[in-house]
């Protein structure tokens, strides 16, 4: 990685100041982060909502399993925003082959199941390791991260469960007060009303994508972050950084 080209501050931080800098970072390159990750997103979305009628469970199913992958354009367009670029939906399709076709069953078998895949995930697409070298790096990168790491991927677990829950609560909330018992007989016996079960399916789908869509760069970039991290600790990039700037 050139280290010259960073175009974010490096220094020993915790790994929660760390994740504060992913968030960050996805903040200010929001437009190329979402402009990219949108068409990808779109249509793996609109695909799983056409299962919505075989099985409530299948849309909500798709989306959740094909994370992983979603995932490497987020980083893709995040791994440049490090050093301060822009990215457009063409770099993205040019880049196609290495970014979403890269390492698929890996990531979308046992590499689904990880803890920590956020904050292993640029090891395997940005150094491109494989094999004994991955693992021996992942190893390296989660010595004494492994509890950080876990962390991490439990705190986006809960922020998606509970921003899944709001959006259906302001269903309750915006009912006019003598529809409110109706909103909540519904959720309960969809099928004895003019909505369905079907309309019910597809809210809970619709509110757990849009809340995926929302949340997913800010996991990809702390995982980043944290990534970059190690890195400047294992490798003092804070230094070389530092040296490089001052005899520029």
């Amino acid at each position: 990685m050139r280290v010259e080209g960073l175009a974010v501050a490096l220094r020993p931080r915790s790994q929660g100041e760390a994740c504060d800098l992913g968030l960050a970072l996805v903040r200010r390159h929001a437009r190329s982060v979402w402009r990219c990750f949108a068409p990808v997103y779109g249509l793996v979305a609109l695909l799983a909502l056409c299962t919505v009628d075989t099985g409530a469970w299948l849309p909500i199913l798709i989306v959740f399993w094909l994370k992983p992958w979603l995932d490497r354009s987020l980083l893709f367009v995040l791994a440049r925003a490090v050093f301060g670029e822009e990215t457009r939906g063409a770099d993205l399709w040019h880049a196609r082959r290495h970014v979403l076709g890269g390492q698929l069953l890996r990531t979308l078998l046992w590499r689904r199941f990880s803890p920590w895949r956020a904050y292993t995930q640029p090891v395997e697409q940005l150094e491109g390791q494989q094999g004994a070298a991955r693992r021996k790096r992942c190893q390296l990168m989660l010595n004494e991260n492994r509890g950080a790491a876990a962390a991490l991927q439990i705190s986006f677990v809960h922020a998606e469960a509970a921003l899944t829950y709001s959006l259906l609560a302001l269903l309750w909330w915006f009912a006019p007060d003598a529809g409110r018992a109706n909103v909540w007989d519904w959720f309960w016996h969809p099928g004895q009303h003019a909505a369905g079960q079907l309309g019910l399916d597809l809210i809970l789908s619709l509110a757990y994508m849009a809340v995926v869509f929302f949340l997913e760069p800010f996991y990809v970039a702390a995982g980043l972050a944290m990534y970059l991290n190690r890195r400047v600790v294992l490798e003092a990039w804070d230094i070389e950084q530092e040296f490089r700037h001052a005899f520029t």
